[in-house]
Protein backbone atom coordinates (compact mmCIF):
# COMPACT_ATOMS: atom_id res chain seq x y z
CA UNK A 1 0.00 0.00 0.00
CA UNK A 2 2.69 2.42 0.62
CA UNK A 3 4.34 1.61 -2.16
CA UNK A 4 1.49 2.64 -4.13
CA UNK A 5 1.00 5.45 -2.74
CA UNK A 6 4.86 6.71 -2.99
CA UNK A 7 4.29 5.83 -6.63
CA UNK A 8 1.33 8.05 -7.06
CA UNK A 9 2.98 10.64 -5.60
CA UNK A 10 6.18 10.86 -7.53
CA UNK A 11 3.60 9.92 -10.64
CA UNK A 12 1.94 13.15 -9.91
CA UNK A 13 4.07 15.42 -9.59
CA UNK A 14 5.41 14.83 -12.97
CA UNK A 15 2.49 14.85 -14.73
CA UNK A 16 1.39 17.86 -12.81
CA UNK A 17 4.05 20.04 -14.91
CA UNK A 18 2.06 18.39 -18.11
CA UNK A 19 -0.95 19.33 -16.12
CA UNK A 20 0.32 22.82 -15.90
CA UNK A 21 0.79 23.37 -19.73
CA UNK A 22 -3.06 21.82 -20.37
CA UNK A 23 -4.01 24.48 -18.11
CA UNK A 24 -2.70 27.68 -19.95
CA UNK A 25 -3.82 26.34 -23.36
CA UNK A 26 -7.00 25.36 -21.92
CA UNK A 27 -8.16 27.85 -19.45
CA UNK A 28 -6.05 30.84 -20.30
CA UNK A 29 -6.00 30.72 -23.72
CA UNK A 30 -9.55 28.68 -23.94
CA UNK A 31 -7.63 26.56 -26.97
CA UNK A 32 -8.39 23.00 -27.13
CA UNK A 33 -4.71 22.16 -27.93
CA UNK A 34 -4.75 18.55 -28.78
CA UNK A 35 -0.72 19.24 -29.69
CA UNK A 36 -0.44 17.92 -26.02
CA UNK A 37 -0.33 13.89 -27.31
CA UNK A 38 2.57 14.64 -29.41
CA UNK A 39 4.49 17.33 -27.87
CA UNK A 40 4.57 14.95 -24.58
CA UNK A 41 6.36 12.10 -26.98
CA UNK A 42 8.83 14.32 -28.96
CA UNK A 43 10.06 15.71 -25.52
CA UNK A 44 10.79 12.03 -23.88
CA UNK A 45 11.82 11.39 -27.17
CA UNK A 46 14.84 14.28 -27.64
CA UNK A 47 15.73 13.29 -24.11
CA UNK A 48 16.10 10.05 -24.54
CA UNK A 49 17.77 9.63 -27.97
CA UNK A 50 20.40 12.48 -26.21
CA UNK A 51 20.64 10.65 -23.07
CA UNK A 52 21.99 7.47 -25.21
CA UNK A 53 24.00 9.50 -27.37
CA UNK A 54 25.60 10.83 -24.01
CA UNK A 55 24.64 14.00 -23.58
CA UNK A 56 24.29 14.85 -19.68
CA UNK A 57 20.60 14.46 -18.75
CA UNK A 58 19.91 18.23 -17.76
CA UNK A 59 21.25 19.16 -21.34
CA UNK A 60 18.71 16.20 -22.80
CA UNK A 61 15.80 17.02 -20.29
CA UNK A 62 16.28 21.36 -21.82
CA UNK A 63 16.27 20.26 -25.94
CA UNK A 64 12.95 18.03 -24.75
CA UNK A 65 11.10 21.18 -23.47
CA UNK A 66 13.03 23.36 -25.80
CA UNK A 67 11.46 21.24 -29.30
CA UNK A 68 8.00 20.89 -27.16
CA UNK A 69 8.08 24.53 -27.11
CA UNK A 70 8.96 24.80 -30.89
CA UNK A 71 6.14 22.05 -31.57
CA UNK A 72 3.65 24.65 -30.24
CA UNK A 73 4.62 27.31 -32.24
CA UNK A 74 4.19 25.65 -35.12
CA UNK A 75 0.32 24.72 -33.68
CA UNK A 76 -0.22 28.67 -33.05
CA UNK A 77 0.86 29.27 -36.29
CA UNK A 78 -1.14 27.27 -38.06
CA UNK A 79 -3.86 28.69 -36.13
CA UNK A 80 -3.35 32.25 -35.77
CA UNK A 81 -1.06 33.36 -38.84
CA UNK A 82 -3.31 29.90 -40.88
CA UNK A 83 -6.16 30.89 -40.22
CA UNK A 84 -7.24 26.82 -39.26
CA UNK A 85 -9.64 25.84 -36.68
CA UNK A 86 -8.12 25.63 -33.01
CA UNK A 87 -9.51 21.89 -32.82
CA UNK A 88 -7.89 21.14 -36.50
CA UNK A 89 -4.93 22.82 -36.12
CA UNK A 90 -3.79 20.98 -32.79
CA UNK A 91 -4.84 17.58 -34.50
CA UNK A 92 -2.70 18.13 -37.51
CA UNK A 93 0.50 19.02 -35.40
CA UNK A 94 -0.69 16.05 -33.62
CA UNK A 95 -0.69 14.03 -36.44
CA UNK A 96 2.82 15.34 -37.90
CA UNK A 97 4.76 15.01 -34.31
CA UNK A 98 3.88 11.20 -34.49
CA UNK A 99 5.70 10.60 -37.51
CA UNK A 100 8.67 13.31 -36.09
CA UNK A 101 8.72 11.46 -32.95
CA UNK A 102 9.72 8.03 -35.09
CA UNK A 103 11.97 9.70 -36.77
CA UNK A 104 13.95 11.13 -33.79
CA UNK A 105 13.54 7.41 -31.59
CA UNK A 106 14.47 5.46 -34.89
CA UNK A 107 12.22 3.12 -33.60
CA UNK A 108 8.79 3.25 -31.77
CA UNK A 109 10.72 2.57 -28.57
CA UNK A 110 14.10 3.53 -26.70
CA UNK A 111 14.93 1.86 -23.44
CA UNK A 112 17.12 4.16 -21.18
CA UNK A 113 17.15 1.24 -18.16
CA UNK A 114 20.90 1.00 -18.55
CA UNK A 115 21.23 4.87 -18.87
CA UNK A 116 22.28 7.18 -16.85
CA UNK A 117 19.20 9.38 -16.10
CA UNK A 118 18.24 12.38 -14.34
CA UNK A 119 16.80 10.64 -11.88
CA UNK A 120 19.75 8.14 -11.21
CA UNK A 121 21.82 11.11 -10.82
CA UNK A 122 19.65 12.94 -8.26
CA UNK A 123 19.24 9.15 -6.39
CA UNK A 124 23.24 9.84 -6.08
CA UNK A 125 23.49 13.25 -5.43
CA UNK A 126 20.45 13.08 -2.43
CA UNK A 127 21.66 9.75 -0.92
CA UNK A 128 22.81 11.20 2.22
CA UNK A 129 18.73 13.08 2.63
CA UNK A 130 17.68 9.23 2.01
CA UNK A 131 19.90 8.08 4.82
CA UNK A 132 18.75 10.59 7.28
CA UNK A 133 14.81 9.86 6.18
CA UNK A 134 15.05 6.44 6.46
CA UNK A 135 16.67 6.68 9.89
CA UNK A 136 13.64 8.99 11.08
CA UNK A 137 11.35 6.81 8.92
CA UNK A 138 11.41 2.84 9.16
CA UNK A 139 8.73 2.70 6.43
CA UNK A 140 10.39 4.67 4.07
CA UNK A 141 10.89 3.82 0.51
CA UNK A 142 13.80 3.02 -1.18
CA UNK A 143 14.59 6.69 -2.06
CA UNK A 144 12.85 9.99 -1.86
CA UNK A 145 15.41 11.34 -4.23
CA UNK A 146 12.44 11.28 -6.88
CA UNK A 147 9.97 13.16 -4.70
CA UNK A 148 12.22 15.44 -3.12
CA UNK A 149 13.64 16.62 -6.68
CA UNK A 150 10.12 16.70 -8.00
CA UNK A 151 8.39 18.93 -5.60
CA UNK A 152 11.59 21.80 -5.58
CA UNK A 153 10.95 21.90 -9.68
CA UNK A 154 7.10 21.98 -9.51
CA UNK A 155 6.81 24.31 -7.00
CA UNK A 156 9.44 26.55 -9.12
CA UNK A 157 7.41 26.18 -11.94
CA UNK A 158 4.43 27.05 -10.41
CA UNK A 159 6.49 30.33 -9.14
CA UNK A 160 7.55 30.66 -12.48
CA UNK A 161 3.77 30.63 -13.98
CA UNK A 162 2.25 32.84 -11.50
CA UNK A 163 4.49 35.94 -11.76
CA UNK A 164 4.66 35.27 -15.38
CA UNK A 165 0.54 35.00 -15.25
CA UNK A 166 0.44 38.88 -13.78
CA UNK A 167 3.04 40.26 -16.06
CA UNK A 168 1.88 42.60 -18.82
CA UNK A 169 2.42 39.97 -21.41
CA UNK A 170 0.79 37.60 -19.09
CA UNK A 171 -1.95 39.31 -18.70
CA UNK A 172 -2.12 39.77 -22.33
CA UNK A 173 -2.08 36.24 -22.60
CA UNK A 174 -5.30 36.09 -20.19
CA UNK A 175 -6.89 39.04 -21.93
CA UNK A 176 -7.16 36.66 -25.09
CA UNK A 177 -8.48 34.11 -23.71
CA UNK A 178 -10.92 36.15 -22.04
CA UNK A 179 -11.83 38.63 -24.70
CA UNK A 180 -9.73 38.99 -27.92
CA UNK A 181 -11.89 40.84 -29.62
CA UNK A 182 -11.57 43.69 -26.88
CA UNK A 183 -7.86 42.90 -26.49
CA UNK A 184 -7.74 43.50 -30.48
CA UNK A 185 -9.26 47.18 -29.58
CA UNK A 186 -5.76 47.92 -27.79
CA UNK A 187 -3.63 47.06 -30.68
CA UNK A 188 -2.32 43.97 -28.97
CA UNK A 189 -1.24 41.37 -31.51
CA UNK A 190 -3.28 38.81 -30.13
CA UNK A 191 -1.55 36.35 -32.81
CA UNK A 192 1.65 36.55 -31.63
CA UNK A 193 0.05 36.17 -27.69
CA UNK A 194 -1.65 33.11 -28.87
CA UNK A 195 1.69 32.03 -30.47
CA UNK A 196 3.57 32.12 -27.38
CA UNK A 197 1.07 30.51 -25.47
CA UNK A 198 0.74 27.50 -26.71
CA UNK A 199 4.85 27.44 -27.61
CA UNK A 200 4.97 27.92 -23.72
CA UNK A 201 1.82 25.20 -22.95
CA UNK A 202 3.75 22.63 -25.22
CA UNK A 203 6.83 23.48 -23.73
CA UNK A 204 5.99 22.16 -20.30
CA UNK A 205 3.84 19.37 -21.79
CA UNK A 206 7.42 18.51 -23.28
CA UNK A 207 9.24 18.53 -20.00
CA UNK A 208 6.67 16.46 -18.25
CA UNK A 209 7.66 13.59 -21.29
CA UNK A 210 11.37 13.87 -20.54
CA UNK A 211 10.87 13.15 -16.96
CA UNK A 212 8.75 10.46 -17.69
CA UNK A 213 10.71 8.91 -19.70
CA UNK A 214 13.82 9.48 -17.65
CA UNK A 215 11.26 7.56 -14.73
CA UNK A 216 9.68 4.75 -16.40
CA UNK A 217 13.25 4.21 -18.34
CA UNK A 218 12.34 4.50 -21.55
CA UNK A 219 10.54 6.04 -24.20
CA UNK A 220 7.75 5.29 -26.80
CA UNK A 221 5.77 6.55 -29.48
CA UNK A 222 2.47 6.24 -28.05
CA UNK A 223 3.13 7.23 -24.32
CA UNK A 224 1.23 10.64 -25.30
CA UNK A 225 -1.70 8.77 -26.26
CA UNK A 226 -4.57 10.36 -23.95
CA UNK A 227 -2.71 13.05 -22.62
CA UNK A 228 -4.47 15.68 -23.18
CA UNK A 229 -7.53 14.40 -21.33
CA UNK A 230 -5.27 13.07 -18.14
CA UNK A 231 -4.47 16.88 -18.29
CA UNK A 232 -7.96 17.73 -18.35
CA UNK A 233 -8.88 15.44 -15.54
CA UNK A 234 -6.36 17.24 -13.33
CA UNK A 235 -7.45 20.26 -13.74
CA UNK A 236 -11.08 19.88 -13.53
CA UNK A 237 -10.48 17.98 -10.78
CA UNK A 238 -7.91 20.41 -9.18
CA UNK A 239 -10.47 23.09 -10.00
CA UNK A 240 -13.68 21.37 -8.40
CA UNK A 241 -11.63 20.62 -4.83
CA UNK A 242 -9.69 23.70 -4.52
CA UNK A 243 -10.65 26.34 -6.86
CA UNK A 244 -9.87 28.87 -9.14
CA UNK A 245 -10.55 32.23 -7.92
CA UNK A 246 -7.03 33.48 -8.59
CA UNK A 247 -3.74 32.43 -10.72
CA UNK A 248 -2.01 31.39 -7.75
CA UNK A 249 -4.98 29.02 -6.60
CA UNK A 250 -5.48 27.90 -9.90
CA UNK A 251 -2.24 26.39 -10.33
CA UNK A 252 -1.86 24.84 -7.30
CA UNK A 253 -5.55 23.02 -7.62
CA UNK A 254 -3.78 21.86 -11.00
CA UNK A 255 -0.82 20.12 -8.74
CA UNK A 256 -3.03 19.14 -6.18
CA UNK A 257 -5.42 17.39 -9.20
CA UNK A 258 -2.34 15.64 -10.99
CA UNK A 259 -1.37 14.02 -7.61
CA UNK A 260 -5.49 12.90 -6.75
CA UNK A 261 -5.93 11.58 -10.33
CA UNK A 262 -2.76 9.23 -10.00
CA UNK A 263 -4.05 8.23 -6.33
CA UNK A 264 -7.23 7.61 -7.66
CA UNK A 265 -5.71 5.56 -10.49
CA UNK A 266 -3.48 4.01 -8.76
CA UNK A 267 -6.10 2.68 -6.03
CA UNK A 268 -8.47 1.39 -8.52
CA UNK A 269 -5.71 -0.71 -10.16
CA UNK A 270 -4.79 -1.99 -6.34
CA UNK A 271 -8.20 -3.12 -5.74
CA UNK A 272 -8.53 -4.94 -8.78
CA UNK A 273 -11.59 -2.88 -9.91
CA UNK A 274 -9.77 -2.60 -13.57
CA UNK A 275 -7.09 -4.18 -15.68
CA UNK A 276 -4.35 -2.77 -16.98
CA UNK A 277 -5.87 -1.67 -20.16
CA UNK A 278 -8.64 0.25 -18.41
CA UNK A 279 -6.79 3.58 -17.91
CA UNK A 280 -7.90 5.50 -20.70
CA UNK A 281 -11.94 4.06 -19.18
CA UNK A 282 -10.67 5.70 -16.22
CA UNK A 283 -9.58 8.34 -16.95
CA UNK A 284 -12.54 9.06 -19.05
CA UNK A 285 -15.08 8.25 -16.25
CA UNK A 286 -13.19 10.54 -13.85
CA UNK A 287 -13.57 13.36 -16.29
CA UNK A 288 -16.87 13.05 -16.93
CA UNK A 289 -17.90 12.86 -12.97
CA UNK A 290 -15.60 15.74 -12.45
CA UNK A 291 -17.16 17.59 -14.84
CA UNK A 292 -21.00 16.38 -14.16
CA UNK A 293 -20.63 16.39 -9.97
CA UNK A 294 -19.79 20.37 -9.20
CA UNK A 295 -22.96 21.55 -11.76
CA UNK A 296 -25.02 19.35 -10.07
CA UNK A 297 -24.12 20.55 -6.75
CA UNK A 298 -24.53 24.13 -8.18
CA UNK A 299 -27.62 23.80 -9.37
CA UNK A 300 -28.87 22.41 -5.70
CA UNK A 301 -26.76 25.50 -4.16
CA UNK A 302 -28.48 27.91 -6.65
CA UNK A 303 -32.09 26.02 -5.77
CA UNK A 304 -31.52 26.57 -2.09
CA UNK A 305 -30.37 30.64 -2.72
CA UNK A 306 -33.49 30.70 -4.53
CA UNK A 307 -35.52 29.27 -2.08
CA UNK A 308 -34.24 31.53 0.36
CA UNK A 309 -34.49 34.50 -1.77
CA UNK A 310 -38.03 34.26 -2.37
CA UNK A 311 -39.03 33.39 1.52
CA UNK A 312 -36.99 36.68 1.91
CA UNK A 313 -39.23 38.36 -0.12
CA UNK A 314 -42.62 36.70 1.55
CA UNK A 315 -41.37 37.81 5.09
CA UNK A 316 -40.65 41.40 3.83
CA UNK A 317 -44.02 41.55 1.99
CA UNK A 318 -45.79 40.15 4.94
CA UNK A 319 -43.98 43.01 7.35
CA UNK A 320 -45.00 45.82 4.47
CA UNK A 321 -48.94 44.38 4.57
CA UNK A 322 -49.14 44.86 8.52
Amino acid sequence: MLTAVYGSLEAGLIYAIMALGVYLSFRILDFPDLTVDGSFVTGAAVAAVMIIDGAHPVMATIAGMIVGFLAGILTGILHSYGKINPLLSGILMMIALYSINLRIMGKSNVSLLQEETLFSKLADALAPIDQAVKSVISFSPTTWSVIISMVLLVAFLKLILDYFLKTEIGLAIRAVGDNEEMIKSFSANTNFLKVLGLGLSNGLVALSGALVAQYNGFSDANMGIGMIVIGLASVIIGEAIVGSKTIVRATLAVIIGAVIYRFIVAFAFRFNFFETGDIKLITACIVILALIIPRYFEKRREKKRKLVRKRGEQVASAKTHS
